[in-house]
């Protein structure tokens, strides 16, 4: 009798696709731990530190007064903008589910979204509740015998707090409800698309509670601030200066996709007529956010002089670079003997280290007129100059006279400049040589065969097709010359004052005093994530609409 082995689950149809979502999930488990680890939570507890007064330890909440140090009123700007761009993406999420062909079976999965986001939340919640009690252990173990598993105690009392040990029961509740409700939706409404549909609904309820608390917080501390000023006989106009900048910048927004529109339409008359009306609401927007300056009247110079000196370098950098690497590797792609090798020698600054090639360019660069940099300058009669220990803008410097907020980067910043740029254009160029490799010959022959000269050919084959690798490359590039900090600690001179003291280096100064401030330095860092995460999306809808694959 011939007898067959039991089928299981995991053998039907629906089994093996289980099996198979688990295992990728198993696969992808390590890299999500580290993403979290490494990333997200660093963020998230930034955050949290930014709300209190942490000195060496945790300290009292203050909510936003470390922000509105460093920033003045432009904080409360910042996370009401904050906090409406979160319910801007919660009703996205949602407009999607509706926009779904099967929307009413898209909207059966809000239920478990809603059990889901609300663990999330409790989750985030106890994690607050939770940390000052771990982080006070080394509080409350001074005096007391060391002996062994003193800390191991005190950890798991701090689990047994009694606010924290609420909120872990309920978190702990919910999870299993939300966990049995997932499984239900997906068992009873099926469908293709279904993981999309809990993601969604999930996130739609996650940044919907965020971006709610985030408004709710910043109303509370306007309402404070605003009290408090009354009661010292003066008047904050805490929201006015948000309805004006806000405004100020959504004109600004809504001239440029107008002057996009007119760009795209057929006529002359559409065309200037677009024209006009995005000049103008530019203009009224540039007008009402020039209400921005008096929110930032009282903020930290500090944090003001870094903020610019950031931005000066991001701009003088990026564009150098990536237009240097570009011209290297279309001179290096092209059939000539040992390219190889100049592949080699322009790559090597990326690979040596920092402090080396710093020292080297410090020498290069010395205020000592027998430097190089001076001996090259003096060849056109320029006198010899103190690079490195300048703190003068250029600008005032080729004036001879102060030009005040016009000076444009000091002399000591242009000289780390230079620095970066001649560091990263042979990563650059051994890139876009990649970028250069996929583009099909066949393409560049047939525009030789219809008379294309070769400026024709980089301009209309060889610039789109590599607008992929130019995304990219600008991308990282904006994002490391933000978070740049080695080479401008190492060229740094206290004669340059904080002329090149990005606000990177401004952040690390805080921390490393005798009397380190953690909360204030977490409040600048999460405005920095901030800006970072702007420009990103920023650039990503301005230049991710012009990027060609082909």
């Amino acid at each position: 009798m011939t007898t067959f082995p039991k089928s299981s689950f995991f053998d039907t149809r629906r089994g093996r696709v289980i099996r198979e979502h688990v295992t990728a999930y198993l696969f992808l488990s390590p890299a999500m731990l580290l993403i979290f680890i490494f990333g997200i939570f660093p963020v998230g507890f930034a955050f949290f530190v930014s709300l209190h007064q942490w000195r060496r330890f945790p300290g009292e909440y203050i909510g936003l007064d470390q922000y509105v140090r460093g920033l003045d009123g432009a904080a409360y700007v910042l996370f009401f903008w904050i906090g409406l761009g979160a319910l801007v993406y919660s009703a996205a999420l949602l407009r999607q589910l509706f926009r779904q062909p099967d929307w009413g079976r898209a909207l059966g999965y809000m239920i478990s979204g809603i059990a889901s986001g609300g663990a999330i939340l409790l989750l985030v919640n106890w994690t607050a509740v939770l940390l000052p009690i771990i982080l006070n252990i080394p509080q409350r173990i001074r005096g007391q015998e060391r002996v062994q598993g003193l800390f191991l105690s005190e950890l798991a009392a701090s689990f047994q707090v009694a606010e924290a040990y609420t909120i872990g029961n309920q978190f702990l509740l919910l999870l299993v409800a939300a966990a049995v409700i997932t499984a239900i939706s997906f068992r009873v409404i099926k469908g293709i698309k279904a993981g999309s549909y809990w993601f969604w609904s999930t996130a739609a309820v996650v940044a919907a509670a965020v971006g709610l608390l985030t408004l709710q917080l910043t109303a509370s501390e306007i309402n404070t601030a605003v009290e408090a000023a009354r009661a010292n006989g003066t008047d904050l106009p805490l929201w006015s200066q948000i309805v004006m900048i806000s405004a100020g910048v959504g004109l600004v927004g809504v001239a440029y996709l107008v002057w996009r529109r007119g760009v795209r339409s057929y006529g002359d008359r559409r065309f200037i007529a677009a024209g006009l009306a995005a000049i103008l609401l530019a203009c009224g927007g540039v007008i009402l956010a020039m209400e921005l300056p008096r929110a930032l009247a009282e903020s930290d110079p500090d944090v003001l002089s870094g903020f610019s000196v950031t931005v000066m370098f991001v701009f003088g950098t990026v564009p150098l670079q990536l237009a240097i690497g570009l011209g290297l590797a279309v001179l290096m792609f092209q059939n000539i003997k040992g390219k190889s090798l100049f592949r080699v020698i322009y790559f090597i600054p990326y690979i040596m280290p920092f402090v080396a090639t710093s020292v080297v360019f410090n020498l290069l660069f010395s205020h000592r007129s027998t430097s190089l940099a001076n001996q090259v300058i003096g060849l056109f009669g320029i006198p010899a100059q103190k690079w490195l220990l300048e703190p003068k803008g250029i600008n005032s410097l080729i004036a001879g006279q102060d030009l005040g907020g016009l000076e444009g980067p000091s002399l000591a910043l242009i000289v780390v400049m230079i620095y970066t740029v001649w560091t990263y254009i042979g990563y650059d160029a051994v890139v876009f040589l990649a970028g250069l490799g996929n583009i099909s010959g066949e393409l560049y022959e047939a525009a030789r065969i219809d008379g294309a000269s070769g400026w024709a050919i980089f301009r209309h084959i060889t610039l789109p097709l590599l607008s992929p690798t130019t995304f990219f490359l600008s991308l990282i590039a904006i994002i490391g010359t933000f978070q740049a900090f080695t080479q401008i600690w190492i060229m740094r001179t206290p004669a340059a004052g904080n002329s090149v003291d990005t606000i990177g280096i401004y952040i690390y100064e805080t921390v490393r005093n005798t009397d380190p401030n953690m909360g204030y330095a977490s409040a600048l860092s999460i405005v920095l994530f901030a800006a970072i995460l702007i420009f990103t999306l920023v650039q990503n809808r301005l230049q991710g609409r012009n990027v060609f694959y082909g």
